[in-house]
Formats: structure tokens, sequence, C-alpha cells
């Protein structure tokens, strides 16, 4: 079977790749022409695929960013509580986001070996986690003021926190089962559908974020409750796009799209084996930063609030580069897929070099220009309020300067890992250090010892420099070549392979 691409930008059917139409190829031995920017696995197939993700993962940050600006106008009481409570639900619906969403490897890996009929059936085992982990999250609404009761917070922070977290819960099931829709067009090479729905939900919980944290056109005044039903109308919102677009005909036909909606245990199983160690490793990369979170908290709101925003300002910068670790694992998958784990490589070290040189020019906008990135802060809050909290956030964003780029190491090796199917080394890489390099010795700082903020960030500093090396020498030592998530065998492919969707 050949597997072949069409050229539509948009969304739609014309979103969906066609086995049947033909697709210029770029061969290896095609001189001069053969060089990094060119190459298949270079830095013009990676930006192609890339861009429209980074415009996704963007469109997630500044949702986040303005609604807890927004926050910070409200009340200093708010954006502090808005992070440990967001982060913990977070951390609870990640393992099942982690999981439902690694339908994209599946995806990836099937389009690249040409079985196309198995990538609709896929995707429906990622919403059967999603229904699961909609159950557990209802179960925990009414254990929310136990949970927050532990953090030892301020009683007006810990307040807000329940209410905040108990809301989120209840929008569980359309944000994982987002993770396994989307899975769909990124897997397949096809992200701006993608991109679509995530500004549309953007643009939605933006303006439901103003119109219900200050009560304005006629709404009631509902401050960090306001900001948690936007965030979970546009979960609903994303729900329903990605929907609307697996209903086309041409993805029904080709993919199984509807289809493919039974129950398929060899295949749930087979989610279950690879992707839940992908969901694990999520729950104890956020776990880990959620209770270094919470440990702050314990010594003031304060440095709590200082620690949310430079935390909140980083992820404006951050996860953008999400966008270049999702290329990666597609790209790695489909590779995989078709056998060529040359090409893989050469992906992975292409985005590699993209991602370094974005986050070291953002660590020096940090260290030059802090005052660009903390401002939107305090622009309305109380300056009484914001007067302490502002030279601890410009002090920390030194902290983030530094250890970001390290975190390129993070994001691109481990997504290359991923992409191959080596999850359960990444999650116990993660585990162990999230465990013995932050936990543990930010616990004992703050705790045992009474040590201050900058005790905790500069164990939070070497905690992501020895992840990110960890992923590199894993990556280097090259076991994932021989990692398959598909089953085998596979359909023979042409002698002539065909590039991702959108190169021309």
């Amino acid at each position: 079977m050949e597997v072949a691409t069409d050229r539509a930008g948009g969304t739609g059917e014309a979103d969906i790749p066609n086995e049947h139409e033909a697709v210029h190829v770029t061969q290896d031995n095609e001189k001069p022409h053969f060089t990094r920017w060119r190459a298949r696995g270079g830095y013009r197939e990676l930006l192609v695929l890339s861009i429209p993700l980074i415009l996704s993962t963007s469109s997630w940050s500044l949702q986040h960013f303005v609604d807890r600006m927004f926050l910070a106008w409200y009340s200093p009481f708010a954006i502090a509580a808005v992070m440990p409570a967001g982060m913990l639900n977070f951390c609870t619906m990640s393992i099942f986001i982690g999981t439902a969403g690694y339908v994209s490897i599946f995806a990836a890996q099937y389009f690249g070996a040409g079985v196309n009929e198995r990538i609709g059936s896929s995707i429906w085992q990622g919403a059967y986690i999603a229904a699961f982990g909609a159950i557990v999250h209802l179960a925990l609404i009414p254990l929310a003021p136990a949970i927050f009761d532990l953090a030892g917070h301020d009683p007006e922070v810990r307040r807000y926190e329940v209410i905040y977290f108990q809301i989120l819960c209840l929008g569980a099931f359309p944000g994982i089962a987002s993770s396994a829709f989307s899975g769909f067009f990124t897997g397949l090479g096809r992200p701006w559908p993608v991109m679509w729905v995530n500004l549309l939900a953007t643009g939605v919980n933006l303006f439901l974020d103003y119109l219900l944290i200050f009560g304005k056109w006629g709404f009631p005044e509902m401050g960090i409750k306001g900001a948690a039903i936007a965030t979970v109308a546009a979960g609903f919102v994303y729900c329903a796009a990605y929907l609307a677009l697996l209903a086309a005909p041409k993805a029904r036909r080709i993919y199984h799209t509807l289809s493919g909606w039974r129950l398929d245990r060899e295949l749930f199983a087979r989610l279950l084996r690879f992707g839940f160690p992908n969901g694990v490793q999520f729950f104890v990369d956020i776990a880990g930063s959620t209770v270094f979170i919470l440990l702050v908290g314990r010594l003031g709101t304060t440095n709590l609030a200082a620690t949310n925003i430079a935390f909140n300002i980083n992820t404006l910068a951050f996860m953008p580069m999400f966008g270049f670790g999702i290329a990666v694992s597609v790209l790695v998958g489909q590779y995989i897929g078709m056998e060529r784990t040359d090409l893989a490589e050469r992906s992975v070290y292409s985005g590699f070099h993209m991602t370094f040189l974005y986050m070291a020019a953002i660590s020096l906008c940090y260290l030059l220009a802090p005052d660009i990135f903390v401002a939107p802060f305090m622009s309305k809050a109380d300056p009484a309020a914001f007067s302490e909290i502002y030279p601890l956030s410009v002090i920390l964003l030194r902290f983030v300067a530094l250890y970001c780029i390290f975190d390129t190491l993070n994001i691109i090796f481990a997504s290359a890992l991923k992409g191959a199917g080596d999850t359960r080394f990444v999650m116990y890489m993660l585990a162990v250090v999230s465990l013995v390099v932050l936990v543990l010795p930010t616990y004992l700082a703050l705790v045992v010892f009474d040590g201050g903020l900058y005790a905790a960030w500069v164990i939070a500093s070497l905690y992501v420099v020895v992840l990110g090396f960890a992923f590199f020498i894993r990556f280097r030592g090259g076991r994932w070549k021989s990692m398959r998530v598909i089953e085998k065998p596979v359909v023979c492919l042409p002698p002539i392979l065909p590039e991702l969707a959108g190169m021309e």
C-alpha cells in the first residue's frame, strides 16, 4: 500500500491524508539539495509539522497566562491558590491524558507503515480511557477539602483552592478525550486542525474569563470560580470540535474514525502497555512540580505568589517548545513505521538544534529584561499587595533562565524516546529523579532545615539539569531504534517513501 498525502492547510476533509494521492519525495541521493534544511528529517520538514503545534501549545500557554493575570488583578489570594489547585488537578488528570494521548504515536507508526484502517480504532481506545478518568475525578470532588487541609496554606488560599479544584474535576472527560482525538491529526502529520481547535477553545476561555471573573456584561462577579467555569467550558468546546472533524467522510472512509468505536481488547491492552507508562511519567512529572509548589506554599502567600508568577512566565515561553517535542515524537514514530531509524535520528537532532537556540534566546530575555514579563501581573494588581511579590519574581526568573536551557534536553530527547515506544525508561527515570533530586531535598530544605525560597529553587534547577542529561544519554545508547508499538509484520512499503504531509 502506498502512503500518500494531500497538501491542504485548513480544516475539514482536506486535512485528512488520502492514500490515493501522489506526493513528491526528497530522495537521499538528490545532490546538491541534500542539506539539513531540505532533507527528510531536517529543519524544513520539522518546521512544517511543528509550527501549527507550536501555535497550539502557545494558545494553551496564553490561556493560562491571561487566566492567572486576571486572577492576580482580582486578588493575591486567588493568584496564590490557582497554581497549586490547577497543578493538582492537572496532576490527577495527567496519568489519563498521557495514556490516552499516546494514541498519536500509534497513529504515526500505523500511518508510516501504511496500515490506515487501524488508526480509527486506536483513537477510540483512548476515549475509553477518558471515560474511566472522568469517573475517578468525580470521586475526587468530595475529597478536595481534606486534600488541601494537608497543604497547610493560608485559610483564604485554601478556600479558593478547593473551589477551583472541584470545578476543574467536572471537565475531566473532555480534557482527556481531546488528547486522544487530537492524536489522530498529529500522528498523521496534520497539525493544522489541532491549531484551529486550540485557538477556538482559547478564545472561548479568555472571553468567559473576562466575563465571569470580574462580572462583566451582566454576569455575576465570580472570581476564581468563574475562571474554573471558563476552563471547563473551553474543554467541552475542544472535544466537540474534534468529534466534528473526526466525522468527516474522508476520515470515516480511510481511517474508520467512527466505525472503529468498539472496544478492541488487543489494541486497548497495547495502548495500556505503552501509553500507561507515558501517563505515569506525565503524572510523576506534574506530581513532583505540584509537591514543590505545595511545599513552597508553606513559606507564605508572598513566596507562593512569586513562585506561581515565575512558573507562569516560564510556561508562556516554554510550552511552545512542546510543539517541537510533539513534532519530534511524530516524526520518530512515522519513520520507525517506515523502518527508517536513520531519518528518525536526524529529526531528533534537527529539533534539538532549533529548540536550543530558542530557549537560549528566552533565557537572555529573562536575565536582561525581566520587567517585560512581570509587568503584566502588576499592572492592575493592588500596589501594596504586589510590592513584595515583584522583586522576588524578578529574582526567580534568573533561576528559570538557567534551567530552561537544560530543559531543551528534556523536551527533545524524552519526546524521541516516547515516539519510539521507550516509555518505561522515561517513566522510571522521571520517578527516581523526581523523588531523589526534587521532592525529598525540597522537603528536607524547607520543612526539616527551615531553608528559604532560594534553596528550593536551587533544588528545582538541579532537578531539570539531571533529568535532561539522563534522557540524552539514553537516546545516545540507541536501544530505541529496535522498538515498535504497532504489531508485526507490517505491510511492505514501496521503494520510494513519502514525505510527511505538508512538504512540497
